[in-house]
């Protein structure tokens, strides 16, 4: 599964404001966006992704991707920055 790339990756991104930051640097190389986040949130992410040809993997649920993250609250979105 893709979310262990994001357990043991060297720099990630967590949340919507650092993770558009990361895709409009070019530094962002996958996009994990929470299956329950809100669309308002996440919705720009993904069509920056399809802008800039970058994959998103959907995870099952904020609480999962705030705990590949590391963090102790649910991750609405979260970017593999550095592997």
């Amino acid at each position: 599964m893709s979310l262990e790339k994001l357990l043991n990756a060297k720099k990630i991104t967590i949340g919507a404001k650092q993770t558009l930051k990361a895709i409009q640097k070019k530094e962002a190389k996958m996009i994990f966006v929470a299956q329950n986040a809100e669309g308002r949130i996440v919705d720009p992410i993904k069509q920056a992704c399809i802008e800039n040809n970058i994959p998103v993997e959907n995870v099952e649920s904020m609480v999962v991707l705030g705990k590949a993250c590391g963090i102790g609250v649910g991750c609405a979105v979260a970017a593999l920055v550095e592997e």
